[in-house]
């Protein structure tokens, strides 16, 4: 199968960087360019409709966030995730950020849930209009909306590259069955959770919510979901 038929191409739009880093990250992420093979920037640039500088400044990003290897002469290379890779991430991501959120509720704000509201909004219509680059890229917004409550801009940092790391190649899968929006509306009852001041609450919704990530959003699978 052909590059430009994997990938859609794109319009113009104002910030076409971001656009082009969004869609070769969502790409990577569900599967759409597979782990383990050698891309450059020119043909990536033609299936995309673009020319070959955004994706190359896109795909330089995307090393630094470990999604691909720089190859002298070749291109990049995509990384390989093995179970034990993701295995570990979903370690890293339980011992921080469900439990954070009993931080997160003693300084949130009544007015920030407002932006939560809006975020959860639109990351369930992304969600039932099967737009996975959308989805992914609000989903990220969502839990930095509620980390960066923290006051510490690290933490949020690492949780967000743990979750851009992570491979989600059952995701598409899970839409096409209308499964995915399920596991978006846990951000509405996250929120309701956060709003309540619930902090045991919200932090098991954050394990069930991760769990998703490692098992039926990973194998598309929602029968090996941890808690679903």
């Amino acid at each position: 199968m052909s590059l430009s038929s994997q990938l859609t191409p794109l319009e113009r739009p104002r910030n076409l960087r971001e656009t082009v880093l969004d869609q070769l990250r969502a790409a990577i992420i569900t599967g759409e360019l597979a782990e383990g093979t050698v891309v450059s920037a020119p043909v990536l640039g033609q299936a995309l409709g673009v020319s070959a500088t955004p994706v190359r400044e896109a795909m330089m990003d995307l090393a630094r966030e470990g999604l691909v290897e720089t190859i002298k002469n070749k291109g990049f290379l995509i990384t390989t995730m093995s179970e034990k890779d993701l295995d570990d991430l979903t370690e890293i991501r339980l011992l921080i950020e469900p439990p954070i959120m009993h931080a997160v509720i003693e300084n949130i704000p009544d007015a920030a849930f407002t932006e939560l509201d809006a975020l959860a909004d639109e990351c369930l219509r992304a969600a039932e209009t099967k737009d996975l680059r959308a989805y992914l890229q609000l989903d990220r917004e969502f839990h930095a909306a509620i980390l960066k409550h923290t006051g510490n801009p690290q933490l949020v940092e690492l949780a967000t590259s743990l979750r851009i790391r992570t491979r989600l190649y059952g995701i598409a899968a899970l839409a096409n069955k209308g499964l995915l929006a399920d596991s978006a509306r846990e951000h509405h009852r996250l929120i309701e959770l956060l709003r309540a001041g619930d902090g045991p609450g919200a932090e098991q919704l954050m394990r069930q919510h991760i769990g998703h990530a490692r098992d039926a959003w990973a194998t598309g699978d929602p029968t090996s979901a941890d808690g679903a």
